[in-house]
């Protein structure tokens, strides 16, 4: 899967393109060694999205019309509605720093220790959760020369920064999901970071106050697409934008009733992963994408089995991947960067 390529840090400093001066710099891409072979030369930018507590089912209920982004991911890029979560726990913040460590949960066995879904600070990062070091996708951007930002909706992601200082170059927490995607586009348009991680809430807390699946519940996720749909527009607003950016659209948990606490219970432990951008093929699913990859129906596999199943914990591998990146060291998921995500070469 991977090509010659040179370090992808060396082209932050080589601009391929300026539009104005509210355009960012698009870094020119060189080869590197750890290039996915079927990844686009130009993408230089990720723009990863978690929706918190989107159960998939209610894509199903709502339909294209009401949620026409959702849909738009579905025909424009590779997906599948049959992902899974960490196997440990199907809640928010052990689930996210799977998102971007790449690690299972538990720490017996190389995990990233965070079991707890609160703002604690004890322990203060995730390495001393973890009792041992523990990279991120953060962190490895930042030992390339490379910039993230995260812009997330809960105070509980304070934690990565605290983790990972140098490599969170940007941080904004705002519960307001409108108010933070404004912040998102924003920073879009002025910046050009190899990852930014966005983190929407709305879903999660309709799914508490009134249940999963529930009126509120399927409003918010209608929201949701309205939100997304604002990230895709101003990904695609220019040209320069739209050839270099790849976006990975996934969730945390699903969750039943009012609750997502139950990690044998398919309602709570499938979630959706879309992936969408240059290269990528329209309409494909994943596990098509992915024979080494195992479409799990209903079950939950566990981290042993042969064929596994595509997670959410894949994203931060997947991400230094497709920018022509290692893996983080020590991680486990996707760590031989074999997920495909692109047109496969002939």
């Amino acid at each position: 899967m991977l090509l010659p390529r040179a370090a992808l840090s060396a082209a932050v400093c080589t601009a391929a393109l300026v539009v104005s001066a509210a355009t960012p710099i698009v870094p020119a891409a060189i080869a590197s060694p750890t290039r996915s072979a079927t990844a686009p030369d130009e993408i230089t930018r990720v723009v990863v999205i978690s929706v918190d507590g989107l159960n998939p089912t209610a894509l199903s209920r709502l339909g294209r019309a009401k949620t026409p982004t959702f849909h738009r991911l579905i025909d424009e890029g590779a997906s599948t509605l049959n992902a899974r979560t960490e196997v440990e726990k199907t809640i928010t913040l052990p689930n996210h720093t799977g998102m971007v460590t790449s690690r299972r949960i538990d720490k017996a066995y190389g995990g990233h220790g965070v079991t707890w879904n609160d703002d604690r600070l004890v322990p203060r990062t995730v390495q001393r959760a973890a009792g041992h070091p523990v990279g991120s996708v953060f962190s490895s951007l930042d030992r390339a020369g490379l910039d993230a930002a995260l812009f997330a909706s809960k105070s509980k992601f304070k934690l990565f920064k605290r983790s990972w200082p140098s490599g969170v170059d940007r941080m904004v927490i705002q519960g307001y999901n409108p108010t933070l995607v404004d912040d998102v586009d924003q920073d879009l348009t002025t910046q050009w970071r190899a990852l930014t991680f966005v983190h929407l809430s709305l879903p999660d807390v309709k799914g508490h106050a009134y249940g999963w699946l529930s009126a509120p519940y399927l409003k918010a996720v209608e929201q949701t697409d309205d939100r997304i749909a604002e990230i895709l527009d101003t990904v695609t607003a220019t040209t320069a934008s739209s050839d270099h950016t790849l976006v990975v659209v996934t969730s945390d948990h699903g969750g039943k009733g009012k609750g997502h606490s139950n990690p044998g219970l398919l309602a709570d432990y499938r979630i959706p992963f879309f992936v969408w951008g240059p290269g990528v093929p329209a309409g494909v699913d994943l596990y098509d994408l992915n024979p080494t990859y195992r479409d799990p129906g209903t079950r939950r596999p566990g981290y042993g089995a042969n064929r596994q199943p595509i997670r959410n914990a894949d994203v931060a591998n997947l991400v230094l991947d497709v920018l022509g990146l290692p893996a983080i060291p020590h991680s486990e998921l996707d760590a031989d960067q074999d997920l495909e995500v692109f047109t496969p070469t002939p």
